[in-house]
């Protein structure tokens, strides 16, 4: 198994926080930003998009971070990391795609100008606008774990992979959070997992 992609990315953090919960042996390529790599035509054969992460897999290629962790889950996980109830599965994925198509781009609007634009660079307006939607969406996540203490549900799944990957550095950037007192109990325990640390828990820079 190879995966391809630099270890600051948010969406290579998915598939490698995965890898490590599963226990998978892999290699890692950087790859993307500094590193370049992506604009080879070796890699656009493998991924045309010229984005990472990428898995290789027995033969198996695969693009786009949430795809690459629901088909390790599927392949080489079990129960209830991995549920075998479809419901299950799909109260899971819910919390997936809303943090990939909800909170993801208010959070890069904060983000980037906070962390990776230089100051004379930075949108302000842009950033103040991410840091407000951002609290307020994580706010509604604070609410999401009102009945289960996992955004899989019972017990930490697949679920919980995406937007523990951006909490990470929503709860470390200078900003000024709401309370979310379930939110951060949740987040408190990602910070206790091995996985997390070593995949997610690496510089944000």
């Amino acid at each position: 198994m190879k995966i391809w992609g630099r270890v600051n990315s948010s969406n290579v953090r998915k598939v490698l926080w995965c890898a490590e919960e599963l226990g998978l042996t892999y290699t890692r390529e950087d790859a993307g930003g500094a590193f370049g790599v992506v604009d080879t035509p070796e890699y656009r054969a493998l991924n045309p998009n010229g984005l990472v992460p990428c898995l290789e897999d027995d033969g198996l290629v695969l693009w786009e971070s949430n795809t690459i962790v629901r088909y390790l889950a599927r392949q080489y996980g079990q129960p209830p990391f991995a549920p075998a109830d479809p419901k299950a599965w799909a109260a899971a994925e819910k919390w997936m795609d809303w943090t990939s198509l909800s909170f993801a781009q208010p959070f890069r609007d904060m983000f980037w100008n906070m962390v990776r634009l230089t100051p004379e660079t930075r949108d302000a307006e842009a950033m103040a606008r991410g840091t407000a939607e951002t609290n307020r969406l994580m706010q509604r996540a604070d609410a999401g774990l009102a009945g289960a203490p996992w955004f899989s549900g019972a017990a930490f799944g697949i679920g919980d992979i995406p937007l523990g990957c951006l909490a990470y550095g929503w709860f470390n950037l200078p900003i000024e959070r709401p309370a979310v007192p379930a939110l951060s109990n949740w987040y408190a325990r990602l910070t206790e997992r091995p996985a997390y640390r070593k995949a997610v828990m690496t510089p944000l820079t």
